[in-house]
């Protein structure tokens, strides 16, 4: 227990390290990084611009579509192409394949305990 209580104590004392750094420097921080992206910053910040600005994000990202499908497209040809040719696939690429399978199950995993509130067994009933 004495243990537990000093690992406390030393985990207190580094949070309050962290607070007395971040206010002495942390506006010195947050004026250098206005002054570095000045470029992005619209004047006046008003309701209208910032309208503007979220349609014009949302519409450039759906121009964007098309270009997008087709990089898809092109990469769904080339699984279509691997996996015909699967005889001539190496140990090397069939094993890079399955760990990022083994990946995408992981985060998919990952997610769904996130989902549940961070509950192995199921969700809060």
């Amino acid at each position: 227990m004495a243990a537990m209580a000093s690992k406390l104590r030393q985990l207190q004392s580094k949070a309050c390290q962290a607070t007395q750094f971040v206010s002495k420097h942390g506006t010195t921080y947050y004026k250098q990084l206005l002054e570095q992206n000045k470029q992005y910053i619209q004047e006046p910040a008003t309701v209208e611009k910032c309208s503007e600005l979220s349609k014009q994000l949302f519409y450039t990202r759906l121009a964007s579509l098309p270009g997008r499908n087709e990089a898809l497209r092109k990469e769904l040809d080339y699984v279509k192409s691997l996996w015909k040719n699967r005889q001539d696939l190496k140990v090397e690429d069939a094993g890079i394949a399955a760990l990022f399978g083994l990946e995408c199950f992981c985060w998919f995993c990952a997610g769904e305990i996130a989902g549940r509130g961070f509950t192995i067994t199921g969700y809060h009933v």
